[in-house]
């Protein structure tokens, strides 16, 4: 299979991205203006005013200005604080709080004052639960569907620790979209992702897919982390292979000095390229470029059939 090159972070790029407080330069396709107009002011308010945690906070991410500034967010909940220590992820690991019993009727209420069509819902890993939270999960779907009938949902979980009955708890609420990342290539999980397992992870989506096959599924990696090109479409495979329908490729950014060291910035080409091979290989829709995230423009992905 052909490797395509990706651009080495050694020519004339910064390993050390730390979300603004390198001193060297990002390459030219990852330079763009942070937006703090629009609805921003008004949707951090209303999330400050009840208490919410999103995942463009938390985990620092490169679109929350451009988000907020559309009037949308994506909810964290069952805490602020993780479980695990993935060394890509900039949310916090430490022994979480207890769950908010109160926690899926704000979710719900910011939803129907924000107009949202599209609600993207994610959490933070919870092993210390019995059922990883999967129960918190489903009571906020339900709240969102209660409060905002006609909104789209999509949650993003965790691997429930694989625990089946958990899954199927979820799936069983009736997600528009069930997403689950992958994250990274096999052959790196024990390097970026400690305590999860790939094996595990893929399960999750075949078992979402064989209990509501109408329902469509979703998942997304990193790149830039020192995988191949020929390892991504591997996975790609492995993911069509359960049926997975939706895909997301994107940069990996050094939230701190603290997390792994990005090994090369990805060329534009190379998303485009990969964009290519997964609508060859049936995905329904692939959202492939440097700033691309799991949540980000997600109502327009989930309308797509195959675009970039």
């Amino acid at each position: 299979m052909l490797r395509v090159p990706m651009q080495p972070a050694s020519a004339g790029a910064s390993v050390h991205y730390e979300h603004g407080i390198s001193s060297q330069r990002l390459p030219s396709w990852l330079r763009r203006p942070i937006a703090r107009g629009g609805e921003y002011s008004a949707v951090e308010g209303l999330l400050e005013e009840l208490h919410l945690s999103t995942v463009c906070r938390e985990a620092k991410c490169p679109n929350r200005g451009e988000c907020y500034a559309s009037g949308t967010a994506t909810f964290l909940i069952a805490g602020d604080s993780c479980t695990r220590s993935c060394r890509f992820c900039a949310v916090e690991t430490r022994p979480p709080q207890p769950l908010q019993a109160d926690e899926p009727a704000r979710v719900a209420d910011a939803v129907a004052r924000m107009g949202l069509r599209h609600a993207v819902i994610t959490m933070v890993t919870r092993d210390d639960l019995p059922d990883g939270a999967a129960g918190h999960v489903v009571a906020t779907i339900r709240a969102v569907r209660e409060a905002a009938p006609g909104v789209a949902v999509e949650v993003l979980v965790s691997d429930f620790g694989g625990n089946g009955a958990a899954i199927d708890a979820v799936v069983d609420a009736r997600p528009d979209v069930f997403n689950h990342n992958l994250e990274t290539v096999p052959r790196l999980y024990a390097e970026v992702r400690p305590g999860a397992d790939y094996a595990r992870s893929l399960e999750v989506l075949a078992r979402a897919k064989r209990r509501a096959p109408s329902m469509a599924t979703k998942s997304g990696l990193m790149l830039g982390l020192g995988e191949s090109v020929s390892e991504v479409r591997n996975v790609m495979k492995d993911l069509r292979a359960v049926g997975c329908d939706y895909l997301t490729l994107g940069q990996y950014l050094r939230p701190s000095p603290a997390h792994l060291p990005v090994a090369e910035f990805v060329d534009s080409g190379v998303f485009v390229l990969l964009a290519k091979s997964g609508r060859r290989m049936g995905f329904a829709g692939v959202a492939s470029a440097p700033f691309v995230r799991s949540s980000y423009h997600a109502s327009e992905m989930a309308g797509q059939t195959g675009g970039t």
